[in-house]
């Protein structure tokens, strides 16, 4: 080979391990800035997020691949300079790269703090079962972290339901409770929540190790759960002093000895019996260990609420703050008379009450009785049914002559009431009303004025109104909607949730609401007979409303 050839691959070797000794990327040059080498820091980075975190850092593995690269491009050009000359070399073997310490992984070096608030973060939208369960077992860091009592303040339990035998089930209710038993003194002792879904069989022996581990028990949740006796209840009002809520709809709470042959079948296997749903001996005694505490409670109608709506009225839950009332699968055609002022007396701070699906009509008051004091407190008045009832403009101003706070009025299925009855009414601001007619419009006669009344009254607070079935004019509803053409000094209007199904509302006045509120988020316009096909139904979303005015303008503008 001439002397000139080798004196430039000569060369060539040289100069390329400066250039690349001098040639930094961007990524090395900012990983450099934030986390300098003897700093005492390191940077660890994810899909979306950047962590500085204190100690030694892990191997760049990047880097190193750069390093390996270069090391062997020099030896390749090492070995064509070697050729060059008149006896070629076979190149050295390259030598092993140096092994490196396995990667512990990024989730064993995150802090526990910082690890506590993700995981509390998840917890907080999914609950902590299985997601606590399956994070234990990824390394111990992640143990600590899903170990921390206060990660698992909420608990929902129910065993797996496959249409198993009651045998079957039993079996998985006691396997279920051999775990509990090791978990409820290390982690559930700042349980605050807690969901017991489908029990058949092992209800007292889970509420036992409640009432022995987890003294700071707020709510509890019994939903289709039996064998629940007024032992177990009385036992954990007293071990969980701060218990202040009881759900117990859909559950049967048992005297402890079976009364008929229904129920000793029941519990003998494990299942349900209809109609038997709520022993009031057990609740009354629960509510006279707890009442004075009690916040807030659910109960499903029953012949024997009665008792307990009994230790209501006598003061038993002065501090009581929601009651809801509502039917089980088997609907009771038995009417609940509920005595207004004496609930009114005996639970002065309520602000929820919901009578749900029920056939109930108000104890008659004598001429000479004086008016209740009213529900001062009251924010939510629900009389929702399916069916019609016995509830009028004077069963209402019974409830609420003494309610200027309230914010929400579910009067479904309540055919008897009237919008005068309504205007009479001392709440200013309403936000949601709701006096849907379903499936019962055809049967009754309804008023065909009086909508303005209502509009004119609460147009600037309303938030949801639901009109639906209701039988008034088609001038009527034009001068009602009216009202929400615009409030004086620019006011914003609240209106987002409209329901007009089966009404007699024009394209023009629905066009016109839709323009005068530009918050309306939902707009039912189903089974309007006096709407142009293709409109009829249900619109969610700002975007579906404004396609619906669109529509509504088109039909209304004239054949060119």
């Amino acid at each position: 080979m001439a002397p000139g050839v080798a004196r430039r691959a000569r060369q060539r070797v040289r100069i390329l391990p400066l250039a690349g000794a001098r040639s930094r990327s961007a990524e090395d040059w900012w990983w450099d800035r934030l986390a300098p080498s003897g700093s005492g820091y390191h940077l660890l980075q994810s899909d979306s997020m950047l962590l500085v975190l204190p100690g030694p850092g892990p191997a760049r593995r990047r880097a190193q691949r750069r390093a390996a690269r270069r090391a062997q491009l020099l030896r390749l050009h090492g070995a064509r300079a070697a050729e060059a000359k008149a006896k070629p070399r076979t190149a050295p073997a390259p030598a092993p790269a140096p092994q490196q310490e396995p990667d512990p992984g990024w989730g064993d070096r995150i802090p526990l703090e910082i690890l506590l608030q993700i995981f509390g973060l998840l917890v907080a939208a999914d609950g902590p079962i299985p997601f606590l369960g399956r994070a234990a077992r990824v390394c111990r860091r992640w143990h600590e972290a899903a170990s921390q009592p206060a990660l698992w303040h909420t608990l929902t339990l129910s065993p797996p339901l496959v249409g198993r035998p009651a045998k079957s089930g039993t079996k998985t209710e006691k396997k279920l409770l051999t775990s509990l038993e090791w978990l409820m003194p290390s982690r559930f002792s700042q349980l605050q929540r807690l969901t017991l879904i489908h029990w058949k069989s092992q209800v007292h022996p889970v509420l036992k190790l409640v009432s022995e581990s987890c003294p700071r028990l707020t709510f509890l949740k019994l939903s289709d759960c039996h064998g629940v006796t007024p032992d177990t209840l009385i036992m954990l009002a007293k071990a969980c002093p701060q218990l202040h809520s009881l759900d117990i709809q859909h559950s049967m709470v048992s005297p402890g000895v079976p009364r008929g042959p229904k129920e000793a079948w029941a519990a003998l296997t494990g299942t349900s019996v209809l109609g038997l749903q709520v022993e009031s001996t057990a609740v009354v005694s629960f509510l006279e260990e707890a009442g004075p505490r009690m916040r807030k409670l659910w109960l499903t109608y029953s012949s024997q609420t009665t008792a307990i709506l009994g230790a209501l009225l006598g003061s038993c839950c002065p501090q009581l703050q929601l009651l809801e009332v509502s039917t089980g699968l088997n609907h009771n055609s038995t009417p609940l008379q509920l005595p207004v002022e004496a609930l009114q007396k005996g639970c002065p701070q309520l602000q929820v009450l919901r009578l749900l699906n029920l056939m109930w009509l108000p104890k008659p008051s004598g001429r000479a009785t004086p008016p209740g004091p009213g529900f001062p407190s009251l924010e939510e008045l629900c009389l929702a049914s399916s069916t019609c009832n016995f509830v009028s403009n004077e069963v209402l101003d019974r409830l609420l002559h003494g309610s200027p706070h309230l914010r929400l009025l579910d009067l479904r299925g309540c055919a008897r009431i009237t919008p005068a009855g309504l205007h009479d009414l001392p709440c200013q601001g309403l936000e949601q009303l709701h006096l849907g007619l379903y499936g019962m419009s055809d049967r009754l006669t309804l008023a065909k004025e009086g909508s303005l009344l209502l509009t004119q009254k609460w147009c600037h607070t309303l938030q949801e109104l639901d009109l639906s079935g209701q039988g008034f004019s088609e001038r009527d509803l034009e001068q009602a909607l009216a009202a929400f053409s615009g409030a004086p000094g620019g006011s914003h209007l609240a209106l987002c949730s409209l329901n007009l199904r089966g009404t007699r509302v024009t394209a023009s006045t629905v066009s016109a609401v839709i323009s005068n509120c530009p918050g309306l988020l939902y707009l039912n316009l189903e089974s309007c007979r006096c709407l142009p096909r293709g409109l009829k139904r249900a619109y969610r979303g700002a975007e579906e409303v404004q396609r619906c005015l669109r529509q509504l303008l088109t039909s209304l503008a004239p054949p060119s």
